[in-house]
């Protein structure tokens, strides 16, 4: 990966502190869920800046560890009394704003292309439709929260088709990593996302991104008389 303008560092790091922002006003402005996150985004920080997960011939790949736990915190909060209670506690309105984040994320992918640190189908020049959730985020969230003109059903198909667009880019990305199950990008792998700081978008706005959608749809859900 080239040298990178430190303008692609700036956009990506004022990402990471929206993201924490709009986290800590959705639990209602909870030190302890915080700090929490912080502790975890520092902690792969560390971790990205030692080069540990620029190492991917290895088996299992070393990247799990950076996207694993949080897959297993969410499963834990949404199967747990006390994590369904803080689920339940959440502001859904900042959490449908959060997926605004989506817009910076891919202009930073696309210039991480540009710098031969992602390819380009992981961009919005490629396979990657995300930035549409991040630019009908304020939408939804001004139509279906502040004048309340959308049904719960609407919203919910938003938050679907908005997980859809993450799982298609996911998968894009994993199998454009140099591992042994490299199906794509052989010409110009995926490597510009397990260095700090952008160790942070697996390790941190990509969970958070899925964590907002499905405590929405879980809310409306229940909000609909549904679940």
């Amino acid at each position: 990966m080239q040298n990178l303008p430190i303008y692609i560092y700036l956009v990506f790091m004022l990402t990471v502190l929206a993201a924490f922002l709009l986290f800590y006003v959705s639990t209602k402005k909870s030190i302890k869920s915080t700090l929490l996150i912080a502790g975890w985004a520092i902690l792969q920080s560390i971790i990205g800046l030692s080069g540990f997960y620029s190492i991917t011939n290895t088996l299992p790949p070393r990247f799990i560890l950076a996207v694993l736990p949080p897959v297993v915190g969410m499963i834990i909060l949404f199967n747990t009394k006390g994590g369904k209670a803080f689920i339940d506690s959440l502001n859904a309105k900042t959490l449908t704003l959060f997926h605004t984040i989506r817009v910076p994320i891919e202009l930073v992918l696309f210039w991480l292309f540009l710098y031969k640190g992602v390819p380009e189908l992981m961009t919005f020049e490629g396979r990657n439709f995300d930035i549409f959730a991040g630019l009908s985020a304020p939408l939804i969230y001004y139509y279906g929260f502040i004048k309340q003109k959308l049904s719960y059903r609407l919203i919910i198909a938003w938050n679907v088709l908005g997980l859809i667009l993450l799982f298609n880019i996911l998968v894009n990305a994993i199998l454009s990593v140099q591992t042994p199950f490299q199906q794509f990008a052989f010409e110009q792998p995926n490597v510009a996302v397990f260095v700090f700081p952008f160790i942070l978008l697996p390790a941190f706005l990509v969970p958070m991104v899925l964590f907002a959608h499905l405590v929405c749809i879980r809310q409306l859900l229940l909000k609909s008389g549904t679940k």
